[in-house]
């Protein structure tokens, strides 16, 4: 650009600099300035700038232009030597703490590896994901994200979009509504359910009612007890995928897999926070009701999983009851393997159900 800059202003002061006039141009002037004198110019014939000044409008343009690249000249000088003097870091040369906090790409399909450990930290009231992964995940509904719908057979692209919406609100109701995860019904998740379903919906209600290792509704729904836990902001992290097939039952299948994490405290009034980490594995279908004896708008549930990080074994009560390193485990003893609760690479333990594991972080 210096280069450039030199070029054209010579260019300038050549083209700029004053010319002696040639013979021709000599003779016409001195017979114009004759008849000027003798009157002999229509009138008119000098309407508009005159030579001097359009001269000197153009040498003025001249002189900015060349003031200007002098400025940009030592503007690329000046950025080259400080580029964190040009804002929003254009050339990507921001902090490692901007980038660590930096938010993910959606998920569109299985990872191939854990998420890195970030630096050690213990989150607070005010920061609550400190030095966890999933501070860089999405908030809450955000994280849950559909994939194109595209007809699927002979099920049309319409009805494979309204099995996905269905699915997300089955998410969000069982997983993030704020009053079902306070521990209220999941009223929110029971209106997407298929009646026509009792084996399910049947289970679901009586898990509610009177939970029990049989019973458990933790199976489905995140929930913690308000007497005993209190979630910390308004706040929770998300993140997974979607994808779709053809279904069993005349409709399409579709298939969750996402990781919610929630940041607690206990509800007398302690600030010191844990997280819990739940993630659910669902197979949802949207079957047809031309075909089958189903709801139609409803879905019916193929098939659920969980595995949950950070929460007491063998407590059957319907919520979930986090642990706070500050005092002992008020379940059983951790005898399982140990597992990275945000490893999103694995598939969910299909383990014995029986060991309580332990996870390697929150």
């Amino acid at each position: 650009m210096w280069e450039k800059f030199l070029e054209e202003s010579e260019r300038d002061i050549r083209s700029s600099a004053p010319k002696e006039p040639s013979a021709r141009a000599r003779m016409v002037t001195e017979r114009l300035r004759k008849q000027d004198a003798r009157g002999e110019l229509p009138p008119g014939w000098r309407t508009g700038p005159a030579w001097q000044e359009m001269n000197g409008r153009a040498a003025r343009r001249r002189k900015l232009r060349a003031v200007f690249g002098v400025a940009v000249a030592a503007a690329v000088v000046l950025v080259a030597l400080k580029p964190s003097l040009l804002p929003g870091d254009p050339f990507g040369a921001g902090t490692a703490e901007a980038a660590d906090a930096s938010p993910l790409p959606d998920e569109t399909a299985p990872p191939t590896a854990a998420p890195e450990s970030p630096d050690p930290e213990t989150p607070t009231l005010d920061e609550p994901f400190a030095g966890s992964p999933a501070l860089r995940w999405a908030d809450g509904e955000a994280g849950i994200v559909l994939p194109e719908a595209k007809a699927v057979g002979a099920v049309s692209k319409d009805r494979v979009e309204q099995a996905l919406k269905l699915t997300k609100k089955l998410m969000v109701g069982a997983n993030l509504d704020p009053k079902a995860v306070r521990g209220a019904r999941p009223d929110a998740a029971f209106s997407v359910l298929d009646p026509k379903q009792p084996d399910v919906v049947d289970h679901l209600e009586t898990a509610l009612r009177s939970p029990s290792r049989k019973n458990d509704p933790v199976a489905l729904f995140s929930r913690f007890d308000p007497d005993e836990i209190r979630l910390v902001g308004d706040v929770i992290k998300t993140r997974g995928h979607m994808t779709f097939k053809k279904g069993e039952h005349g409709g399409v299948a579709v298939l969750a897999d996402y990781t919610f994490v929630y940041p607690v405290s206990r509800a007398d009034g302690s600030t010191e926070v844990t997280r819990t980490i739940v993630r659910r594995v669902l197979e949802t279908e949207l079957a047809d009701p031309a075909r089958y004896q189903v709801t139609p708008g409803r879905l019916l549930v193929v098939e659920y999983d969980q595995e949950i990080g950070n929460s007491s074994c063998f407590v059957f009560d319907g919520y979930l009851h986090p642990e706070f390193s500050s005092s002992a485990s008020a379940g059983s003893t951790p005898s399982g393997p140990a597992v990275d609760p945000y490893d999103r690479s694995r598939g969910v333990d299909d383990g014995d159900r029986e060991e309580c594991g332990t996870v390697t972080r929150t």
